[in-house]
């Protein structure tokens, strides 16, 4: 079986008993609590560092909001939703949240598990270097994780290679519940939500933001895209599914120079069969389940990711 690549030795540093036994200060002041501050990625809003927690000596990842939308109330509502969400749902495949808080300025923050390793995407670039059941077997570990979301009311609507990341020690870990949606008891959606697509004006997007978007918009599914109110759960088998396509025929179930392209596509063609595109031998059993996660309606997909999972468990060979 073929091993992924691993992360240089420096990103794992050495337990030392200095670290380990330093004392704790008397008075605990949460705003010296971290520091030596790294950004290692930029969101639209976002921004997410790495630091070192000065009272249990580790590193940590660190999101908080750009300074410009630090006080909209929105934007605050959603990263506090993000942090708990992601704390709620503890399970092998989601990455841990440790604190949720405000800086010295009164701006949220959450920290989290600092992961180590490559995304998906990464690992997809360079396709046929990979074993087919090693894929498989993250796209598994996905479905897994969301299964576990599904089963407690929350729909992670960003699934894309991207939000996948494959460490060195067989982790598989779901990323970013940014826009993750959850329901009140009664069953309407909570305030704030993300709006898709049709609000954003590329003429007013960077080349890089017009990238990003057209990579998510290649995974997302027709009722994500038409901003259905009834979404749900169903729209995360779709992008799974898409994720799967790609695996096999090595695209995206749908390619475009455009976003425009992306969109109709997704809406109004069923993409080829992997089997047609692939330039290797595709099994007829995933294409046939990887399919039917991409039926245009949700109704007509599979049920649910529980009996995907048992699916792709099965021999498909």
């Amino acid at each position: 079986m073929v091993r992924f690549p691993e992360p240089p030795e420096d990103d794992y540093p050495i337990v030392y008993l200095k670290d380990t036994d330093r004392p704790l200060p008397e008075t605990i002041n949460p705003n010296t609590r971290y520091a030596y501050f790294k950004t290692i990625a930029r969101g639209g809003r976002s921004i997410i560092e790495s630091c070192k927690d000065l009272h249990l000596m580790r590193v940590v990842a660190r999101k908080s909001l750009k300074p410009e939308f630090a006080h909209n109330p929105v934007d605050q509502t959603r990263l506090i939703r993000e942090a708990r969400i992601a704390a709620m749902l503890q399970h092998p495949n989601t990455v841990p949240t440790y604190e949720l808080g405000r800086d010295n300025r009164g701006h949220c923050y959450f920290t989290m598990k600092l992961v180590h390793g490559y995304t998906f995407r990464e690992v997809l670039d360079y396709r046929e270097r990979y074993d087919l059941g090693r894929l498989m077997d993250v796209v598994i570990q996905i479905a897994h994780a969301l299964e576990y979301a599904h089963s407690h009311g929350v729909a992670h609507r960003d699934i894309k290679p991207e939000n996948i990341l494959v460490g060195p020690f067989g982790e598989v870990l779901l990323l970013d519940w940014g826009l993750a949606k959850v329901w009140n008891p009664e069953g309407s959606p909570g305030a704030g939500e993300v709006v898709e697509v049709d609000a954003l004006n590329l003429e007013d997007l960077t080349i890089t933001a017009q990238d990003k978007l057209q990579g998510t918009a290649a995974y997302m599914s027709p009722e994500q895209i038409r901003e259905d109110p009834d979404i749900d759960w169903r729209t995360d088998i779709y992008s799974l599914g898409a994720v799967i396509y790609e695996i096999l025929a090595g695209q995206p179930p749908v390619t475009g120079d455009t976003l425009q392209d992306l969109l109709t596509q997704t809406l109004d063609k069923e993409p080829r069969p992997p089997s047609q595109v692939a330039p290797w031998a595709v099994s007829s059993r995933l294409e046939e389940l990887c399919l039917l996660c991409l039926a245009k309606e949700p109704s007509e997909r599979i049920g649910n990711t529980a009996d995907l999972i048992r699916e792709l468990q099965e021999d498909w060979d």
